[in-house]
């Protein structure tokens, strides 16, 4: 027992819960609605902005899109790109005219904007199908870490994940959730620079690697007796190195990038960040600093993927390594990788860093979540609004253990998927609801209520049954990620609709002239 206590994974482990166990303990008082759900407000742009990074950057980066590159090659390393413009475009569309709105949920905006219970009951709905979309792949990844590296099993792991999200999120709030998120970050950064580091002292270099992984044709030795044919795995160096193997068409590669690219900006837990700061100055700052870091992460993810590749392909790696990578699949890609550059300790710190990257992400959809849950629906509908600070702080609290039975359900349901794949179209859904909501109702006077429900409402079903339902569709519809369709659909829907409606607020002046007036009179 105490041997196995002493592993440098089991030791970055403990240090880690420790951690989070200490900033919860420290930020538990929340006083106010405005506490419990926005930190009260109070975080600047160098905090707010390493929190939405690590919100941003969840186990789909730190684990899936080198577990794509790894498998798919430019194929795979091509979600980066897509993944980040969409910091691009809330930074300059989305976050400075959030902010100046400032409200509790995502919910709000729709509710305030229209005045208008049965929109914030359309945003509820929505918000609860992308953070379950996004949850689910989430605890997949920490299922798979507990199960391949402590032994557990995956029922397990989705338990005890859910469990800690319940006490992180439940007793620390959105300011334990904020600190927590941002010191998740730096520990992900940390590990993945020290791969970088390790990779390119064992002469790992791109081009290097790039040469001998194109030039390779056949089967991986002595990986049969890990495979579940019982046969050894083969791979071609040129399908990897080239492109349309997995996006065939044009058009695949146009929707994928669409829908992926709109997806942040309707992202409930990132939207939600933005209301946390000080100003809309501070927002654009934090923006900014998340697109700073999503580009290093990004661009380590791709190289790290290729080195993953590499070293699976040469055969000399340990035999626990080729097992985790064949058994544990493109998903288990990063700490496999980690184990073959720096042995255990460096294996911890990756450890660490993965459950990092879960924990900060799940605490955010989390309290988005809880905040649809207790704000918008028990505090709005069914107490009336009659409700005090301290019951809606409550109403939060138990919000997030019904979440966890949800979404713990969810992660059960998902075992054997892709991680990337899985957040991918998540953000398709994202990109077919909240975006057009959010760009059309910052920047066009003309969105009415019934615009806006329409636009909800359509966006979220054929997003949903495009996903689901796709075998059932025309083939030139069939898209692995449909944001050629759903995108535009969700746009047209909401401006159709509220052209033949023509019931704009009659304060929708004094709405633009607030989300989009000068720092001085907004701070």
């Amino acid at each position: 027992m105490m041997q196995a206590l002493l592993e440098p994974k089991m030791i970055m482990t403990i240090l880690l819960m420790g951690t989070i166990v200490y900033i919860t303990y420290l930020t538990k008082r929340s006083a106010t609605a405005s506490d419990y759900f926005v930190g009260g407000r109070s975080f600047g742009w160098f905090t707010n902005g390493s929190a939405i990074g690590g919100d941003y950057l969840s186990a789909a980066t730190f684990l899936g899109i080198a577990g794509l590159t790894f498998q798919l090659g430019y194929d795979g390393a091509y979600y980066a790109f897509c993944f980040s413009i969409g910091l691009t475009l809330l930074a300059i569309f989305v976050a400075g005219p959030l902010r100046r709105f400032g409200a509790y949920t995502v919910a709000d905006f729709l509710a305030y904007r229209f005045h208008s219970k049965r929109a914030r009951l359309a945003a509820v709905a929505v918000v609860l199908a992308i953070s379950g979309f996004y949850a689910a792949p989430q605890l997949l990844g920490a299922a798979q870490i507990l199960s391949m590296f402590f032994g557990t099993s995956y029922e397990f792991g989705i338990i005890f994940t859910c469990a800690v999200m319940i006490f992180y999120v439940g007793i620390g709030g959105m300011k334990g959730t904020t600190l927590n998120q941002a010191l998740e970050l730096w520990i992900r950064l940390g590990a993945f620079i020290l791969m970088v580091i390790a990779a390119i002292y064992g002469g790992l270099h791109y081009d290097k690697i790039l040469a001998g992984i194109s030039e390779f044709k056949g089967v991986i030795g002595d990986t049969a007796q890990y495979a579940k044919d019982g046969k050894d795995v083969s791979f071609d160096g040129t399908s990897w190195t080239g492109t349309g193997n997995y996006f065939p068409t044009f058009w695949q590669t146009v929707s994928m990038t669409i829908g992926l690219s709109l997806g942040t900006i309707g992202l409930p837990h990132i939207l939600l960040r933005f209301y946390t700061n000080p100003s809309a100055k501070a927002a654009r700052k934090s923006a900014l600093m998340a697109i700073a870091i999503a580009s290093v992460f990004f661009f380590f993810a791709v190289y790290l993927g290729a080195v993953g590749r590499s070293i699976f392909l040469s055969g000399t790696a340990e035999p626990q390594v080729m097992k985790d990578l064949v058994a544990g699949g493109n998903n288990m890609v990063i700490p496999s990788t980690a184990q073959a550059l720096g042995g255990e300790w460096l294996l911890g710190l990756v450890i660490a860093g993965a459950f990092a990257a879960i924990f900060s992400n799940l605490s955010g959809l989390f309290i988005a979540s809880s905040g649809a849950l207790a704000h918008d629906l028990y505090a709005t509908f069914v107490r009336k609004n009659n409700i005090s600070e301290r019951e809606r702080v409550i109403a939060g609290k138990v919000s997030i253990v019904i979440l966890g039975i949800l979404y713990g359900t969810l992660g059960l349901m998902v075992k054997n998927a892709s991680i990337g794949h899985l957040v991918a179209l998540a953000f398709t859904v994202a990109a077919s609801t909240f975006t057009p909501i959010f760009i059309l109702g910052i920047w066009w006077r003309g969105m009415t209520e019934k615009g806006a429900i329409a636009g909800l409402v359509i966006g979220l079903l054929a997003s949903m049954y495009m996903i689901f339902f796709t075998s059932t569709l025309p083939e030139f519809l069939q898209f692995k990620v449909p944001g050629l369709v759903t995108v535009p659909l969700g746009f047209l829907s909401v401006y159709i609709v509220s052209k033949l409606d023509r019931k704009v607020p009659a304060d929708v002046n004094d709405f633009m002239r607030k989300v989009h007036s000068k720092e001085s009179e907004a701070a």
